[in-house]
């Protein structure tokens, strides 16, 4: 099935969670110079217009990155400083504008903060959101790749750089889709145990995602941190939360980014609350 366009939920709450994480774990691989191999397992079109007619059908930006950008507009001191990057890129996209018309997806979140030593490898199989993330990306450094991406990550591994970082973040269109991630984890793992994982995943209402966690679980790879939010106010049907597992955080990464979480929480903002654990300990 190719029928998900991310247009239509870029910069709901689960992208202010992913998108933090994303942030976060990059800076803080890159406390060290040598170089970093990035890839993106579902890149997407690279950026979105908040003001199209995707956007404005669900409305989900609302109630996601622009409450937040609202909030650091008005309460920019109260944040987080590990907040601060991911505004002050936002700045930079509004251009002086007082509303955020356009958002970040993963690869161009990945393509801003990344280091002349670090690479990006992007994957879409979708013939339209390939096409916008093949203009997006031009004749830069980025490579794109017009195909599966569980299946070309593994052809990819190992790379060349000495580190590696990758984002895996299916539509989960179809329910198999959360036993294929879990064994493409476990796959890289034993190509990389080095690597930094960063898997999204949807909360349903039908728990769906319990599969993949147990799977993780069951699986060969370890030192899983698992970080999930959840709706105050959720749904009757469809995606009540959302969730990250991370494999190898940089150390301290945990604290950090729950002080982010705890910064958005609440029904003074995202209307959300926040966990974190350790789904497979070290």
């Amino acid at each position: 099935m190719l029928s998900y366009l991310h247009g239509f939920h870029a910069g709901n709450f689960a992208d202010v969670q992913k998108h933090a994480a994303q942030v976060l774990a990059l800076r803080m691989l890159q406390a060290k110079p040598s170089g970093i191999a990035c890839f993106d397992t579902h890149a997407g079109s690279a950026l979105y217009d908040l003001r199209s007619e995707r956007s404005l059908k669900t409305g989900e930006a609302e109630q996601g990155i622009q409450r937040l950008w609202m909030l650091a507009g008005e309460q920019a001191s109260s944040l987080n400083e590990d907040w601060r990057p991911l505004i002050a890129a936002l700045e930079d996209i509004s251009r002086g504008r007082p509303t955020l018309d356009h958002y970040p997806g993963s690869p161009e979140w990945f393509r801003r903060f990344g280091r002349p030593q670090d690479s990006l490898t992007t994957f879409e199989l979708h013939p339209t959101e390939g096409r916008h993330l093949e203009d997006w990306a031009g004749r830069g450094k980025v490579r794109v790749f017009r195909e599966d991406g569980l299946r070309g990550l593994l052809r990819q591994l190992p790379p060349p750089l000495p580190r590696l970082f990758v984002l895996i973040d299916p539509s989960y269109e179809v329910k198999s889709d959360y036993v294929a991630v879990a064994d493409t984890l476990a796959s890289a793992w034993r190509k990389c145990r080095h690597g930094v994982y960063l898997v999204w995943y949807p909360i349903l209402t039908s728990s769906l995602e319990r599969t993949l966690k147990q799977a993780v679980v069951d699986g060969p790879v370890s030192r899983v941190l698992c970080s999930e939010i959840r709706l105050n106010r959720p749904p009757a049907r469809g995606m009540v939360g959302s969730g990250l597992l991370i494999v190898n955080p940089p150390w301290g990464f945990d604290e950090r980014f729950a002080a982010m979480l705890a910064d958005v929480s609440g029904d003074d903002c995202l209307g959300l609350s926040a966990s974190m654990d350790w789904l497979v300990p070290e």
